[in-house]
């Protein structure tokens, strides 16, 4: 096709989870409560770590750039759609989307990659409890924190730089609530064959990468942990990883869905729902994973509420 023939959209239409009338006002009141669900839970939990002494440890430092990798991933998404179920024109402009997709793959990708250090965490939790302290130092916390940082910021800018590069005709509709890489794809009138390699090439290295890591992880964990003679010994040292084990399974199960999938048999109807999953649900639910198993967060909760 002659790219010269071609327009290229100024906005678009965002056309959101449902355009039922009937079903925006309880959409909203829904996605709002979850919201702030969301956002509590997960200032809550840094709330608790930065104030209690005893949660200054490199499990509970990742846990609260998890917890605030969450409010910003969820902000980039949610605020906008909640906006656009009242709006009469539901329309994002061309720049804004961009930015939303590049912070929407950020945030997922530093999930990932946070998700992998608190299994490498655990790792050295368990299978070397002794020599915790003296491998898993405040220094080398730091780096692992500034590389999630980087990396994610990388993963972001490339697929961002290559959505950019995309001509879009005039039908500018997008038949989700954000901005997201396969929506954007579909009404694209130029070639996507490199946005789609990069998908399943360097998305995969990512996510799969990090995912690898933490099974693995998990592997050593296991063998370590059948060595525990007494029953007890085994429940408590698996009850550790119980918490992350399900935030794992629910992310990269999701992610994996939506994402990784020959892009011919791609459903928007069918991925919304996938999407909100890890894109609200999950960040709402974590704070709730890991503090109601957890009898330090418990006791940094109690503690604060005295202190109240």
């Amino acid at each position: 096709m002659d790219n010269s023939s071609l327009t290229s959209v100024s906005y678009f239409v965002l056309l959101g989870i449902s355009t039922n009338p009937v079903e925006q006002i309880p959409l909203f009141l829904l996605f709002l409560l979850m919201y702030i669900i969301n956002i509590s839970g997960n200032f809550l939990i840094i709330t608790l770590i930065i104030s209690a002494p005893h949660l200054h440890t490199p499990m509970y430092i990742f846990l609260s750039n998890l917890a605030l990798a969450d409010i910003c991933f969820t902000s980039t998404t949610v605020p906008k759609m909640l906006q656009n179920i009242f709006s009469s024109t539901k329309a994002i402009p061309y720049v804004d989307c961009l930015a939303q997709t590049y912070f929407f793959i950020c945030f997922a990708a530093m999930e990932n990659f946070l998700l992998a250090a608190m299994a490498y965490d655990r790792y050295i939790a368990i299978c070397y409890p002794l020599r915790y302290s003296s491998i898993l130092t405040g220094m080398l916390c730091a780096q692992m924190l500034a590389l999630c940082h980087v990396l994610s910021h990388l993963h972001a800018l490339l697929h961002t730089f290559l959505m950019g590069r995309l001509i879009f005709c005039a039908d500018n509709r997008i038949p989700h609530f954000f901005c997201d890489l396969y929506p954007l794809m579909k009404i694209s009138c130029t070639s996507i064959e490199l946005n789609t390699l990069m998908i399943h090439t360097e998305g995969v290295i990512v996510i799969n990468g990090a995912m690898v890591f933490i099974i693995a992880s998990y592997a050593f964990i296991i063998s370590a942990v059948l060595q525990i003679p007494s029953a007890n010994g085994k429940w408590r040292s698996f009850s550790t990883c119980g918490s992350h084990l399900t935030v794992v399974a629910i992310f990269y199960g999701t992610l994996t869905w939506v994402y990784f999938r020959p892009f011919s048999s791609y459903s928007v109807a069918k991925s919304r729902i996938v999407t909100v999953m890890y894109t609200v649900v999950t960040p709402m639910l974590n704070p709730f994973i890991y503090s109601l198993r957890n009898g330090d967060v418990k006791k940094a909760f109690r503690k604060l509420v005295r202190r109240l």
